[in-house]
């Protein structure tokens, strides 16, 4: 039986996943698809900082692999090599055995990791939003900090817990900066401190806030921001971090003891270790997403400097929507390599994002619009239900967001995302559990 081997279950994998196995099922195909990931489910990453929060339980952002692909063999484990002449490569497995898969085709969509810079601090006081686990984290460990300053007595200490520092005014970071302010303040009416007195600090080394929308709504965000007490300061970064305070680019020091580091993502580690020529820290591909000198090789996603046929020269950032779309077209390429339907080359047309920024306000430029305040809100919590790829997360997070309309938001540190599983390495599959 010919197989076809997908490694990573990002939204790319998940799609394509999905996508090929109906192609196949339709030519009534004798292919075996089979999707290798070192978790058993794909997460829809927007949603993130409403995990962080508190607004969406982090199961309802999580798809079930066996749920969402009833037909795919789902192999646990972490890809760590690829023997492309041998059409073979190797896997550990969640009890760190290493074990081998064959495939006839292979599809590399392994997604990204944070990219992190070379700041003395910030590997072990920082924290990603790339997981439940750090979302969760930064969640409990900000209410954590508020409830120890509500009875400390030294003065600087008080001041660290109650401030937050965000590295990164892109949407991920600006949506992230703008749920915990709003879960900052209900915990200071239920704790009964002062709002004011806890600080967000959003940093970011480019010129505007979100440049990915445009100058105008851009200046709209900041302006929402500012309005909700989020300090921003631009062309500014960290140059160090410690557990009690960080020091800025300008040399300034700030004492804080939340740190989130959103700047920004680079191709995940296996890219680096398969011998391939790489863009900017991304797989090459063509504009077919396949692997250049391996004809049964594809790749596409946040790990594939994927060209971008509408600017000439450049290729595709790592978005959700990107991650999506070359997923389809991923998937009726590989479908065409084994003699099932044509090709083609993948060319996007940019539909717009959405950005929430926290309760009633959001930005957004669907087809080119430009919307903000309650409109861009409901475009974009429309979006969001309808990007997610089950009925029941749907479901669920539909009354996430009605019981936040309704009612307050529950303000409760659970614990259950520790300093060691937020961290860079594990949060974003680089390590695995070992073996109990």
């Amino acid at each position: 039986m010919t197989s076809v081997v997908i490694v990573g279950s990002g939204f790319t994998g998940f799609t394509c996943a999905r996508r090929l196995e109906r192609i196949l099922r339709r030519h009534d195909a004798d292919v075996d698809v089979t999707i290798v990931s070192p978790v058993d489910y794909m997460l829809y990453t927007p949603l993130l900082p409403d995990v962080a929060g508190g607004v969406v339980d982090p199961r309802f952002v999580t798809i079930p692999l066996a749920n969402g692909l009833p037909n795919v063999r789902m192999v646990r484990g972490r890809v760590e090599a690829v023997d492309f002449d041998g059409k073979s490569l190797r896997y550990t497995d969640p009890e760190n055995r290493s074990r081998e898969l064959s495939w006839d085709r292979l599809v590399l969509t392994p997604g990204s990791v944070t990219r992190l810079f070379d700041i003395p601090g910030l590997a072990e006081y920082g924290r990603g939003l790339k997981s439940p686990a750090e979302a969760l984290y930064l969640r409990d460990h900000l209410l954590e900090q508020l409830e120890l300053a509500n009875i400390d007595d030294d003065a600087q200490r008080i001041e660290a817990r109650r401030t937050v520092v965000i590295v990164g005014a892109s949407y991920s970071g600006t949506e992230l900066a703008a749920q915990l302010r709003a879960l900052a303040d209900r915990a200071a009416h239920q704790m009964g401190f002062d709002p004011a007195s806890v600080r967000f600090l959003l940093l970011d080394m480019a010129d505007q806030v979100m440049p990915e929308v445009g100058e105008k709504l851009g200046a709209s965000a900041m302006r929402v921001l500012r309005e909700r007490g989020i300090e921003v300061r631009l062309g500014t970064t960290l140059q160090e971090v410690h557990d009690d305070h960080v020091v800025l680019s300008d040399g300034s020091r700030v004492d804080a003891r939340t740190v989130a580091w959103v700047a920004g993502v680079t191709g995940a580690p296996l890219i680096a270790d398969l011998g391939l020529d790489t863009e900017r820290g991304r797989l090459k591909v063509d504009t077919r997403l396949t692997v250049p000198g391996h004809p049964h090789v594809f790749a596409a996603g946040d790990a594939a400097a994927v060209p971008d046929l509408t600017k000439p020269g450049t290729i595709t950032p790592p978005t959700a929507q990107h991650a999506t779309r070359q997923a389809k077209v991923l998937a009726r390429n590989v479908a065409a390599s084994l003699g099932y339907g044509s090709s083609k080359k993948y060319k996007h047309h940019d539909m717009g994002l959405v950005v929430d920024l926290g309760p009633h306000y959001a930005v957004a430029n669907p087809l080119n619009v430009h919307l903000s305040g309650w409109p861009a809100k409901v475009v974009t919590r429309a979006y969001h239900l309808y990007a997610i790829p089950r009925s029941v997360n749907r479901w669920a997070v539909s009354l996430a967001y009605l019981t936040e309309a309704v009612f307050d938001r529950q303000v409760v540190s659970i614990g259950l995302s520790t300093r060691e599983d937020a961290n860079f390495a594990t949060s974003e599959g680089i390590s695995m559990p070992k073996a109990r």
